[in-house]
């Protein structure tokens, strides 16, 4: 569910993440993806409480900015990438503003505040558009067609694994693998679309501790992103993470010699909800092409 608020906020390119070297073993648990996903929805609130859900509504903190390099340094092949501390954020960072809404079957709009004035992003459900004004763009902007495709793909306010069946994606299990030090089993998920990406459930709690975000092309390559989930609490009998963080990983790039990574541009992009409510009344206005005047007037 949350992992569209990575997907959306990416767009919005301030902050990327830094990473070093660790190993991931993968192992043949005695599970099914089928009772991984059932576990998860479970904990999540149970699968009656996500379907009453029509509406959502989110408020937090984006932080921002920074332009702190680290260089990575080479790794043996074989080795999967773990990041340093969350906690080495660049000086001039900035914590911006956001709201987020989204409606069912699949509206979305996203709204950041920077330097006074209001970026914002809407998807209602068949197009979408942006506005950037920190891009010195002052004109709203249609979606482009691979922005499109993510939208009509993440624009789920419950996430890819409630009613995955009904949504036509097909779910297997690879293994398990250590997420920050915790078992976790990764699952594979194949979209209606053929699209194919990862989310890692939490083996305790049956949560979601990880998955894959859209790559991010910096510095002339495209590097892996990883999105992870913290700080889960309850609303309205409802587990929603209030800490999400995106970490985009080094490339491999292979030598004749040895395999190396490069470097990653910049720090984490943490985002902390502040507020969720749960069925909120959404005027259908927030859901149509935006107007200038709207966008930057709104708070």
């Amino acid at each position: 569910m949350l992992r569209k608020l990575l997907a959306v906020s990416s767009i919005f390119v301030f902050v990327t993440s830094i990473a070093t070297a660790a190993d991931n073993t993968l192992s043949r648990p005695s599970i099914t993806a089928a009772e991984i996903v059932s576990k998860n929805v479970a904990a999540r609130g149970g699968l009656q409480a996500w379907r009453s859900v029509q509406s959502l509504s989110w408020t937090g903190k984006l932080g921002a900015g920074g332009n702190q390099r680290v260089t990575v340094p080479e790794v043996p092949a074989g080795k999967r990438a773990a990041l340093l501390p969350s906690d080495r954020r660049p000086k001039d960072e900035v914590q911006l503003p956001f709201t987020m809404e989204m409606q069912r079957p699949h509206k979305l709009r996203f709204e950041i505040q920077f330097k006074g004035q209001a970026a914002v992003q809407v998807f209602d459900g068949a197009h979408g558009w942006k506005l950037r004004p920190y891009l010195n763009r002052m004109e709203v902007e249609p979606y482009t067609a691979d922005e499109l495709r993510i939208a009509m793909t993440q624009a789920e306010l419950d996430g890819p694994l409630v009613d995955y069946s009904a949504k036509g994606t097909r779910i297997e299990l690879e293994g398990t693998e250590k997420v920050e030090d915790r078992d976790a089993y990764k699952l594979r998920l194949t979209m209606k679309d053929g699209h194919v990406t990862h989310v890692w459930v939490d083996a305790g709690s049956f949560l979601e501790a990880k998955s894959e975000g859209q790559p991010r092309r910096l510095d002339g390559l495209e590097h892996p992103v990883e999105i992870y989930y913290r700080d889960y609490r309850n609303v309205d009998g409802l587990r929603i993470p209030f800490v999400l963080e995106t970490r985009v990983l080094p490339v491999a790039s292979v030598t004749s010699k040895t395999p190396a990574f490069h470097d990653v541009p910049a720090q984490p992009e943490k985002i902390t909800i502040e507020n969720v409510v749960v069925n909120p009344k959404l005027d259908a206005s927030l859901f149509i092409k935006p107007e200038v005047q709207m966008a930057s007037n709104r708070h």
